[in-house]
């Protein structure tokens, strides 16, 4: 799991420098970044979530710790450290509350045992609001004031900058655009977390996506993709789906252009209490992003929903695309917000 971001070399880094680290359920990405958001070193390590937080942040400090020897860095070179982390959690306390994809680390004052483990002060926040923050700072939104981003995987994240500022709220969980309803009626469907009915994330998501064309196949419907479904072996995936599309199969570009129905109403729904004048697709699902005539078609059907929906000169004025710093996000993230938390404490 390579970096994307080319390595830039201690002798020409900017400093201070800060670490980024992105908690995940399979792995914790860690990078090294400079004062201009450039990556000097980056790994990651198996979160292995089973054995606990307490054993992932001490493999983590440990980590940390040897490649600081061995660049001859002190902590005064690296003087905080950036954490982002999947939800809920309290920002406040520094805690991890009930995070789904990490079940035995529920109820966890993550901050301060990083802290501690560290020897340096830790910046805590959400992941997506991480990528949302490395998006605005070095990525898609580096020019813009106010930035909102939707992170596209088996939910659907969210993360709102707003001059220069990310949306925490009162309870840790500003944001979180995946869980808007955007389908008030009581058959709608419910999304992959918890059950919540008519959220966004139940018709936008990688995992809505699967659902929705299972139940197309299952009710008959004709497809390339049939021969993918099959009882706990299923082969169908939003890649499935995508690369269908790609071949012109009609029912999966059905399912594209539903998607982009779905995200185009809660696109708007965000724009008109933010106005942030841009908004960026991340994570896995893109369905193949800027270089596929998919992806256009998926983009455009969001923007052409959104345009249907709003008044003329805030559909002028927003633009809507795609991230471009792919997994690197989170990372970059939460090292430029340990990088804001340092200048505010210098101030």
């Amino acid at each position: 799991m390579p970096s994307s971001a080319p390595a830039t070399m201690l002798d020409d880094a900017t400093k201070p420098l800060f670490w980024g680290i992105d908690i995940g359920g399979t792995n914790i990405k860690i990078g090294l970044v400079d004062d201009a958001g450039k990556t000097l070193h980056f790994d990651h390590i198996p979160t292995q979530e089973s054995e606990g937080p307490q054993s992932a942040v001490d493999r983590t400090a440990a980590f940390l710790a040897k490649i600081e020897q061995e660049l001859g860095l002190s902590h005064e070179d690296v003087p905080v450290i950036g954490l982002g982390s999947p939800g809920s959690m309290d920002i406040p306390r520094g805690y991890l509350l009930d995070p789904p994809n990490l079940p035995h680390w529920w109820n966890f004052p993550i901050r301060d045992a990083f802290a501690k483990a560290t020897g340096r002060p830790v910046a805590f926040i959400n992941d997506a609001n991480a990528a949302a923050y490395g998006e605005f700072w070095v990525g898609t939104g580096q020019r813009q004031d106010n930035m909102v981003l939707l992170t596209l995987g088996t939910g659907v994240g969210g993360g709102i900058v707003v001059a220069d500022e990310l949306v925490d709220g009162e309870n840790s969980f500003g944001g979180e655009c995946g869980h808007m309803i955007v389908d008030p009626s009581p058959t709608a469907r419910l999304c992959v977390w918890g059950g919540g009915r008519g959220q966004l994330e139940a018709y936008a998501s990688a995992s809505a996506v699967v659902d929705r064309t299972r139940e197309r196949l299952t009710a008959g419907g004709e497809s390339s993709l049939s021969g993918l479904l099959g009882g706990s072996n299923s082969e169908l995936s939003a890649k499935a789906v995508y690369l269908a599309a790609e071949d012109g199969d009609a029912l999966a570009l059905e399912i594209v252009d539903e998607t982009a129905f779905w995200l185009g109403i809660g696109i708007t729904t965000i724009i008109h209490m933010i106005d942030p004048g841009l908004v960026v697709l991340g994570g896995a699902m893109d369905f193949g992003g800027e270089a596929s005539k998919v992806g256009q078609r998926f983009l455009d059907g969001i923007r052409k929903e959104f345009h249907a929906r709003t008044f003329a000169h805030v559909a002028k004025g927003t633009k809507i695309g795609f991230a471009s710093l792919g997994g690197d996000a989170g990372y970059l993230g939460a090292a430029g917000y340990a990088r804001k938390a340092y200048r505010k404490r210098m101030q």
